[in-house]
């Protein structure tokens, strides 16, 4: 089955080239990037190129302790959004007093956040008691371009700023 948020990689593909070749690779996107924007700039076809990260890792770090009490203040805070929200919907339909509605809903919604957030918390028994924010990046980014355009993209680089000279030249 596919992953409807990430086109196939069959042959009408964005995300394929044809016959692709190593141009370069970098320890950082950045570099990788300014590789190809440099090439844009000296007009190359960049349609021709993509840029691979490979070796991925997770990285995550951890933001802090979580306690009982930071448990709830965090079940309150979304509880008292989401309350906000069923609050402004709810009183675009009644006659009430708006300020009334939302006030209320805000109220369920903060109790209501707490007791979920606080039984998630009992269930996970311990096994997490610490937040923290996470992301995949590569080690390595890779610079690939067609075949038919890997002997001129190769030229154009050599003129780039702080380049190394071409590995493929005679």
């Amino acid at each position: 089955m596919s992953n409807p948020t990430r086109p196939p990689l069959g042959a009408g593909s964005p995300l394929k080239l044809e016959f692709p070749q190593s141009l370069a690779v970098y320890d950082d996107y950045a570099a990788a990037q300014r590789t190809v924007d440099f090439l844009a700039d000296e007009k190359f076809p960049v349609e021709q190129c993509m840029i691979v990260g490979t070796d991925l890792k997770r990285i995550e770090r951890i933001t802090g302790r979580l306690t009982t009490g930071r448990v709830a203040a965090g079940g309150v805070m979304s509880g008292i959004w989401l309350g906000l929200f069923i609050g402004l919907v709810f009183s675009i339909f009644t006659d009430e007093n708006t300020l009334a509605v939302i006030g209320s809903t805000m109220l369920l919604g903060a109790g209501f956040g707490v007791i979920m957030a606080l039984v998630g918390y009992a269930m996970s028994r311990g096994q997490r008691d610490f937040s923290s924010v996470s992301a995949v990046v590569a080690t390595r980014y890779e610079v690939l371009v067609e075949h038919k355009g890997a002997a001129q993209a190769r030229e154009l680089l050599a003129k780039l700023p702080g380049a190394l000279p071409d590995p493929f030249a005679g």
